[in-house]
């Protein structure tokens, strides 16, 4: 139907656009309660007196758990702190998932004529340069939408987007919403290797069938499953680059650089802090990723049947 009217290129910006925006809106309260597991604000560290006149770091932390935390969010802060940061998370997941999906399938094609085609080398080499691409032009919506995530204020004192933006401008100027880019950087592997499993899966479903262009439902049924094992296995692989981003951009000066705030949450809290929120983190992405998937593969196949 539209095959004729659209080309290539704007079938995967309308495609990617809209998998992002509907995943974000379903997930956002998963996505706040894993910024909040990620930061320092649930962590206290105290001094505590041994039998033997010494003194020894305890660790803890106010929220162990998904269903705690959402409680406590709900009781203290009320039901919209669940969807605190989805305005940005609207503004930026269209162009970003737009920007990242125009920029994969340009950058597979172009290697698919100099590689062996739909091979790993493609694939990750694809996602490397798509992820890049989005993560330096998109950081400062992110960065805004984490510091909304991480506020607690009620609703008397609660902070705005425009409140954010001024304030960070005026200490750190335009570098300063570009905190965390590091860890986006390096979260470029786990990208990398969600969309390489992804699209091997693909081909292992394609293997055999002979009249691939029409899908069906079980196609679809199959993108979700494919979807959600090769971005969970990636973010089990990747995760600690979630806590260093979500660290760098709480603000403060504790927090400087990548491998450094690795380092300092690792001395500080042990080495399992560098997967505070895995859980959630897997909870939301898996939904969130089938999501964004299927909507994109969707999106495609209708605008190119």
């Amino acid at each position: 139907m539209f095959n004729n009217m659209l080309s290539p290129h704007t079938t995967h910006l309308i495609a990617g656009g809209c998998g992002g925006t509907l995943g974000a809106i379903i997930t956002c309260p998963l996505e706040v309660v894993k910024t909040r597991l990620q930061s320092s604000q649930e962590v206290r560290v105290v001094q505590v007196a041994s039998t033997d006149g010494m003194t020894h770091k305890q660790i803890t932390r106010t929220n162990v758990g998904l269903i705690s935390a959402l409680r406590n969010i709900v009781k203290t802060e009320g039901v919209s702190a669940l969807f605190r940061g989805l305005g940005p998370n609207l503004v930026g997941v269209a162009p970003s998932r737009a920007i990242y999906f125009f920029a994969y399938s340009e950058t597979k094609a172009f290697m698919n004529t100099r590689c062996q085609p739909e091979s790993p080398v493609v694939h990750l080499s694809s996602a490397a340069f798509a992820g890049f691409t989005a993560s330096t032009l998109t950081n400062p919506i992110w960065f805004v939408k984490t510091r909304l995530q991480l506020d607690r204020s009620t609703k008397e004192g609660k902070v705005s987007t425009g409140s954010i933006i001024k304030s960070v401008y005026q200490k750190e100027g335009v570098r300063g919403f570009y905190r965390g880019v590091t860890a986006s950087y390096a979260g470029i592997s786990e990208t990398a290797i969600h969309f390489m499993i992804y699209e091997q899966i693909k081909l292992w479903l394609r293997d055999g069938k002979t009249d691939y262009d029409n899908k069906t439902l079980k196609d679809f049924l199959s993108f979700m499953g494919a979807a959600a094992i090769s971005k969970s296995s990636a973010s089990v692989i990747a995760y600690p680059h979630e806590v260093a981003r979500t660290r760098l951009r709480e603000g403060g000066h504790k927090y400087r650089g990548f491998f450094q705030t690795l380092r300092t949450v690792a001395q500080e809290e042990g080495a399992r802090a560098l997967y505070a929120g895995l859980g959630t983190h897997l909870v939301r992405q898996i939904p969130n990723t089938a999501i964004l998937m299927v909507t994109y593969e969707s999106i495609v196949y209708l605008l190119n049947s």
